[in-house]
């Protein structure tokens, strides 16, 4: 039932929201936006000066070093994505998938391109699974690791306390993040600001740090090194991990709230605390084991400790979210198969949990922080899966630029190739640390590609078979004789995918139960390629005669599908369905792979296996389980 289409944007109503005001939306920003971005200082300075990167610990290399974080922090957030990416929302909805649609909606007239675009989307969207394992992974590592700063007899607890945070946090997922939402504003906003005062504290120590702010110093600190620019390059990338998030959550707060957040409190807070950093190490180089932690009295550790595994939870939060929403949109949009999906609030829709995705990012977490046991350790895993996640949005944009905005081609070109060569300084700058755990997101990215891919095409061979081997429908009405055949007196609701063929179950009614119901309604549901679908377009009907209409309910990629609910607005078309009188008939498909197929045999195989496993309807749905009747056929691909 569930067939994604392609479609001409039906809405441009932004479902954020817009009741509350500025200010309550800023600080819920600051709070779920930039829980990411907001800890790599606890852990990218001491990376970038770490033995492996060559990187002489002297006052020079450290104001070039900040220097290039800063200006990485105006070029790639600042004008990229707050000034620039931000204002290509699909309908008020940012993030991989979103701009994926907007993409291929702008090139539907070439059918060619457009799958190809929609292949690296899905691609880049496959890449944010990685980020969602290795973010709580290194924020709580690098928070725990101030154990060791207050005593170094407390190494050894650092992975078993991050271990046990992490299964708490995954724990409590289960009950939804609207009481919890409530606090991570607020200490988020206290985050900043200590990042921000503590910085400033080391900035009037050592006042020279400030020549950072040069832009020449980051030339410099990068064309002196040659190709081991490419080292510190990849170090220097986890300052700006989150930087996705900007875009992905732009359809729960708006674009201003998160341009306000990002220009007021999170890049003075940042910047001053990258500046710090290096006024600290400038006069005391023996910081660089924890330059983070080496910021505060020694009085101040326990609490700033305190804060920052806060803090790091509620960054581990926003990817975990982040990997519940993604899944829903990639279920939405035909590229997975159905899951459990439960929501956790009944007034936002946005708040979900799904325990197949959250028992896999456990698992998948915990193995990462036992196999590399450190952040130093993961840092070099981390930032491939980020960078080329990015360079794939460069790459999104230009299509919506140009082909959507009509922007001159003299101007889509050369700000696309402007921010592409930045985003290729980035990726090869990680790319040298593949051997040393860059493989492990990018594995992970490929797999995940493969399943999805295999699945979107899986579905449109068994499109493709049952249209080859079914029976026309309203042919099928036509030759009716309805005198020859009992009619029950009730309405048979039947959830197909093709509502041009007859469906299979109404075809074993008749074979088996040698009966047609009085009334029987074709139900297909599509999800369009916008985030929302309103209630006024959200069902079309068409009397077909002799007892059949047939019922399209259309959703977005963000809505929350409720079939019985959009059942509901038939009457105003001139059908009225009584779900107390009324069966759903499902068709149970049993893929079989054959030989000569449209894919090769080993992902048949691996399609026929997702489809055995796919979720239910009737949850997926919210079909009354006592009113549902599924009934088995097989389909050849």
């Amino acid at each position: 039932m569930q067939t994604p289409e392609t479609a001409t944007p039906r809405t441009s109503a932004s479902q954020g929201a817009g009741r509350q005001g500025l200010g309550a939306l800023t600080l819920a920003a600051i709070g779920v936006v930039y829980g990411d971005i907001g800890t790599s200082p606890l852990y990218t300075v001491k990376e970038i000066f770490a033995p492996h990167t060559g990187v002489p610990l002297d006052a020079p290399h450290l104001i070039g070093a900040v220097s290039t974080i800063f200006w990485a922090l105006m070029l790639v957030v600042t004008l990229k994505y707050v000034i620039l990416i931000l204002r290509a929302d699909n309908h008020g909805e940012g993030g991989g998938l979103a701009l994926t649609a907007l993409a291929a909606r702008a090139v539907e007239d070439r059918p060619a391109l457009r799958r190809g675009l929609l292949l690296l989307g899905v691609f880049g969207a496959t890449l944010f699974y990685g980020d969602s394992l290795i973010t709580p992974a290194i924020s709580v590592l690098g928070a725990m690791e101030g154990l060791e700063v207050l005593t170094p007899a407390l190494k050894p607890y650092v992975v078993p306390a991050s271990v046990a945070i992490l299964i708490g946090l995954f724990l409590v997922q289960r009950f939804g993040t609207a009481v919890v939402g409530r606090f991570f504003g607020p200490i988020i906003v206290l985050w900043f600001s200590v990042l921000g005062g503590v910085g400033l504290w080391h900035i009037a120590q050592q006042p020279a740090i400030l020549a950072a702010l040069n832009p020449l110093h980051a030339w410099d600190f990068l064309s002196a090194r040659g190709w081991h620019m490419f080292v510190a390059v990849g170090a220097i990338v986890l300052a700006l991990t989150g930087a996705e998030a900007l875009y992905a959550d732009m359809g729960h707060f708006g674009r201003k709230p998160i341009q306000i957040a990002w220009t007021t409190l999170v890049l003075p807070g940042l910047a001053l605390n990258y500046l710090g950093q290096g006024a600290l190490l400038m006069g005391d180089p023996s910081a660089i084991q924890n330059p983070f932690y080496r910021l505060f009295p020694e009085a101040w550790l326990l609490p700033a400790l305190v804060l920052a595994t806060m803090a790091a939870i509620i960054a581990s939060q926003a990817v975990i979210s982040g990997a519940y929403s993604l899944t829903k949109q990639a279920m939405q949009m035909g590229f997975l198969p159905r899951m459990r999906v439960h929501y956790t609030s009944a007034r936002e829709m946005g708040q979900i949990y799904m325990p197949g995705v959250n028992w896999a990012l456990l698992a998948g977490v915990l193995a990462v922080v036992l196999f590399f046991g450190s952040s130093s350790a993961l840092a070099s895993a981390y930032g491939i899966a980020v960078t080329l996640t990015m360079m794939i949005t460069t790459m999104l944009t230009y299509f919506v630029v140009r082909e959507g905005w009509r922007m001159p081609a003299p101007v889509a070109l050369g700000a696309t190739a402007f921010f592409l060569f930045i985003d290729a300084l980035l990726v090869a700058g990680c790319a040298i640390k593949f051997m040393d755990g860059g493989w492990f997101p990018l594995t992970l990215g490929l797999v995940l590609f493969v399943l999805m891919s295999t699945w979107r095409r899986g579905r449109e061979l068994v499109m493709a078979s049952i249209r080859r081997e079914g029976v026309s429908l309203q042919e099928f009405i036509d030759q009716l004789d309805p005198r020859s055949v009992n009619r029950a007196e009730r309405t048979a609701i039947y959830a197909v995918a093709d509502p041009q063929t007859v469906p299979q179950a109404l075809l074993h009614n008749l074979k088996h139960n040698q009966v047609l119901h009085a009334r029987n309604v074709i139900l297909t549901v599509r999800f369009q390629d916008v985030p929302w679908v309103p209630m006024d377009r959200r069902v079309v009907v068409h009397a077909l005669g002799r007892g059949f209409w047939r019922v399209e309910v259309n959703y977005g990629f963000m809505n929350t599908p409720d079939v019985p609910k959009a059942l509901e607005l038939t009457a105003s078309h001139g059908l009225a369905v009584s779900l107390f009188e009324s069966s759903f008939f499902l068709s149970r498909e049993t893929v079989v792979p054959s030989p000569g197929g449209g894919m090769a045999r080993w992902r048949e195989k691996l399609f026929a296996t997702m489809s055995q496993n796919a979720g239910g309807v009737v949850e997926f749905f919210r079909l009354p389980s006592n009113a549902v009747v599924e009934l088995g056929t097989r389909v050849s691909i």
